[in-house]
């Protein structure tokens, strides 16, 4: 399971990492917990351009997989001796949406030495949103967040440490570079259409922001960081970025005419100079969208909200279990129910885990999440609402769940029920899949001892599991006083035999 799990017990001193694998760089940044407080002990960037590297199919070419592969081989040797549960890598938009990610994971977290989850732009907005808003002194002012990737723009709206409104959108520095600006030229024609591209994708969701309002603009990562150094070289501004500073960046690019030439701008890196024209059209678009007149540049961004984030793990403040129990008020789950099932999963877990080799908070935390929104598909309806549960734990935006835990999650619902579907653990990765249908046999048992739904306690069972055999002893008289559950368990037992797995009851 991903590094996404239940973290390690608290300790008065703990260090811990984020690593944040954008389209555009690498970011590792390093911080010793102590009494509850964060310090940052070490920071590490490399510019790795995987958003460059992919091809027409959307596919991460040979020479970025290179230097992907390089990059966290170095970052894995900072990262040395750490636990599991004390580091968070997570992937951004290149990831997403790279047609060969699933084969270039593993890999890279080999060369990492710990998991890497995929995170939806939603999600990636709101851990932006969360390392914006520690960066700053509280507050009441709603703030308007943004921050340029290489591949993605997150804006948010939010107050104190709460995202209000979220959108992530399909335009970034490396991406807008190469669309109107692959050849190295800056000419008018290019600024023209770059502009007009930045329009057209936040078209959908201007009236929206600009009916919520905000107080304050913040802008944060590389890119909007980037921008306030060069317009801070040329004298422009003291500080933060303005509406007429980006006019004057826009007339100094062209007067300028090549992207090669931009490195010798005063604040701009050697190594960001390639990407920078693609990073000030997004910014200048959307000034211009907004009614932006200035800018404020904030140190904190997503890697620190991954820092505080795992704060919160640490804390046993996860805020997944916030996901699970509003999905499922949102779809009128039967609470009790889901907590009867719950319950007795989770006791089945506590006597199957060693056997079968599930022993930890995760897969204890990920079978108590797929118990409580099982029945979440009812909302649909009651035909083959396992595959509608599925679908909803998929594709919702649950703060705090990864790509691939949702994926997982959405698995142990669809599985459930029914006939054992073996084909859908097959898209898991590698190493979930026998633990992951381990744990919807479990679940399946839970259901199925409730299925009168009369709140009558389940008797105390002796289980055995040992590879893909499960053994279940009841109370002497237990099955012959309720012929059901027996008759159930009989199905049940030709149910799990298709899926190579051996279920015994006496």
């Amino acid at each position: 399971m991903s590094a996404d799990g239940a973290p390690p017990a608290q300790r008065s001193r703990q260090t811990i990492a984020a690593v944040d694998l954008g389209s555009n760089s690498f970011h590792l940044i390093v911080a010793r917990l102590e009494n509850g407080e964060l310090r940052v002990v070490d920071r590490l960037r490399e510019m790795v351009r995987l958003g460059g590297g992919l091809d027409k199919r959307r596919r991460i070419g040979a020479e970025a997989r290179e230097r992907a592969i390089a990059c966290l081989t170095r970052f894995g040797e900072r990262l040395a001796g750490l636990p599991e549960g004390c580091v968070r890598a997570v992937g951004t938009n290149t990831l997403r949406s790279a047609r060969n990610a699933e084969t270039l994971i593993p890999e890279m977290e080999r060369a990492l030495g710990h998991p890497i989850s995929i995170i939806s732009g939603v999600e990636e907005a709101r851990l932006i949103y969360l390392g914006v808003a520690h960066s700053l002194a509280s507050e009441g002012r709603r703030r308007l967040v943004m921050d340029i990737g290489g591949g993605s723009t997150e804006l948010i709206i939010g107050k104190g440490f709460e995202p209000r409104y979220m959108e992530s959108l399909y335009m970034g520095c490396v991406s807008l570079t190469r669309a109107r600006f692959a050849d190295g030229r800056i000419s008018r024609k290019a600024v023209k259409r770059a502009l007009l591209d930045v329009r057209m994708e936040l078209e959908p969701v201007v009236a929206r922001f600009r009916k919520l309002g905000w107080e304050r603009p913040i802008g944060a990562s590389g890119t909007i960081r980037a921008v306030e150094r060069v317009v801070r070289g040329q004298g422009w501004e003291r500080a933060g970025i303005t509406l007429s500073s980006l006019y004057r960046l826009r007339d100094l690019l062209l007067e300028m005419g090549k992207t090669e030439r931009l490195a010798a701008l005063p604040g701009l890196s050697e190594q960001r100079a390639p990407v920078f024209v693609g990073g000030v059209m997004v910014l200048l678009g959307t000034f211009e969208a907004l009614g932006i007149e200035r800018m404020e540049v904030s140190e904190g961004a997503l890697r620190e909200g991954l820092l505080y984030e795992l704060v919160g793990r640490i804390r046993d403040e996860d805020i997944r279990s916030r996901s699970v129990e509003e999905l499922a008020r949102r779809y009128g789950v039967d609470g009790e129910q889901a907590a009867q099932v719950r319950e007795t999963a989770l006791r089945l877990l506590s006597r199957a885990g060693k056997g079968w080799k599930l022993e930890g908070e995760p897969w204890q935390r990920m079978l108590g999440w797929a118990a409580q929104l099982h029945e979440v598909g009812l909302s649909i309806a009651h035909s083959q609402y396992h595959k509608h549960g599925a679908y909803i734990a998929e594709y919702s935006d649950l703060a705090g769940f990864s790509r691939q835990e949702q994926k997982l999650l959405a698995t142990l619902i669809r599985a459930h029920r029914r006939k054992f579907p073996v084909v859908e653990f097959q898209s898991l990765p590698k190493s979930q899949q026998r633990p992951a249908r381990r744990l919807a046999v479990l679940l399946r048992l839970a259901v199925l001892f409730h299925r009168s739904r009369n709140g009558e306690p389940v008797p105390g069972i002796e289980l055995k599991a040992q590879k893909e055999r499960l053994l279940l002893r009841f109370p002497a008289g237990w099955l012959e006083r309720h012929p059901l559950t027996a008759s159930d368990l009989e199905q049940e037992a030709a149910y799990l035999e298709a899926a190579g797995v051996r279920l015994l009851f006496e």
